[in-house]
């Protein structure tokens, strides 16, 4: 019979996501099994591809129309100022073909550079391992590994080559215009890699590359909290009651200027371009303001930025 002990623990752990029937690569030794997992890139949004078909496609086009309309008829729960910067987005009719069509030729781009720079300097079927650096918090909240990755060089290599030879995949999905910047707070790239990040973005927004051709385009940050505000506003439109903050659940995020250090509410985040902007939690936001040295924005001060 086993002794009692008095050591009494119930860890918390992590439930990682569905991986599906594969997701066991093998067995190194007795305890050391590989597995795959879901990687999220750190600092960079692709546009979304939940409406994988033309009809869902479609589907969303006549809701983010109509949610237009709600905006127009002061129906919607957002600031006038917001929505008249995204109303030219949304009232085309196209916005969730756009989206669609963006996210399926950035994974794309993404699938052919991986396998090209992975191959890049190898024989055939010798390709590179792939380095990965992740966040000081290495999961987000739908438990997927936070991270950089790149192909992995030797120390030969990387002596060899100056820091902007060898870019993350993130940083070539920026280069080509195919993400936009999406840094969020404490996973801030370092002093090294931050200015080459904002460099390749201002860039590829300068030359039109990729999601940046077409001056209609909704970030995929933005295109979330869109399909969130929709259902908010169809609510409120057929007069269901709202929860407690549900009117405003579909934007939560502050964002800082990078380039000022000024903070600016949730629906001010327009105010700032694209290529600078830092995202922080309602929770981070104490925090950041003094380890960034943060000032609230005359509006944010005054109330005006935040509801």
């Amino acid at each position: 019979m086993t002794d009692p002990v008095q050591i009494l623990w119930s860890p918390a752990g992590i439930p990682m996501p569905s991986l599906g029937s594969r997701a066991l690569v093998d067995v190194h030794d007795g305890d050391t099994p590989n597995v795959r997992m879901p990687v999220r890139m750190l600092s960079v949004d692709t546009p979304e591809t939940t409406a994988d078909t033309a009809e869902k496609a479609a589907k969303v086009d006549a809701e983010f129309k109509q949610l237009a309309a709600w905006m127009r008829e002061g129906i919607a729960p957002i600031s006038d100022d917001l929505a008249e910067f995204l109303l030219p987005k949304i009232e085309t009719g196209k916005a969730g073909s756009l989206q669609a069509g963006q996210g399926a030729k950035a994974a794309e781009f993404n699938t052919e550079n991986i396998k090209k720079r992975l191959a890049e300097g190898r024989k055939p079927g010798k390709e590179r391992g792939i380095f990965i650096r992740t966040a000081d918090a290495p999961f987000d909240d739908r438990n997927r590994l936070l991270a950089y990755i790149a192909p992995n060089y030797s120390k030969k290599e990387l002596a060899d080559r100056p820091r902007e030879k060898r870019p993350t995949f993130n940083l070539d999905l920026i280069t080509q215009g195919w993400a936009a910047t999406f840094v969020i707070y404490p996973s801030i790239p370092g002093e090294l890699d931050l200015p080459l990040l904002l460099k390749a973005a201002d860039k590829a927004v300068k030359d039109k590359k990729g999601i940046w051709k077409d001056s209609k385009t909704l970030l995929a940050y933005e295109y979330r909290a869109l399909e969130k505000l929709h259902d908010v506003t169809k609510k409120k439109a057929e007069g269901t009651a709202l929860e407690p903050g549900e009117a405003f659940s579909w934007r939560r995020r502050y964002c800082v200027d990078m380039r000022n250090r000024e903070l600016h509410g949730p629906e001010d985040y327009f105010r700032v371009p694209p290529v600078y902007r830092l995202w922080l939690w309602p929770q981070d936001v104490s925090e950041a303001v003094g380890q960034l040295n943060l000032t609230p924005s005359s509006r944010l001060a005054a109330g005006g930025g935040t509801r």
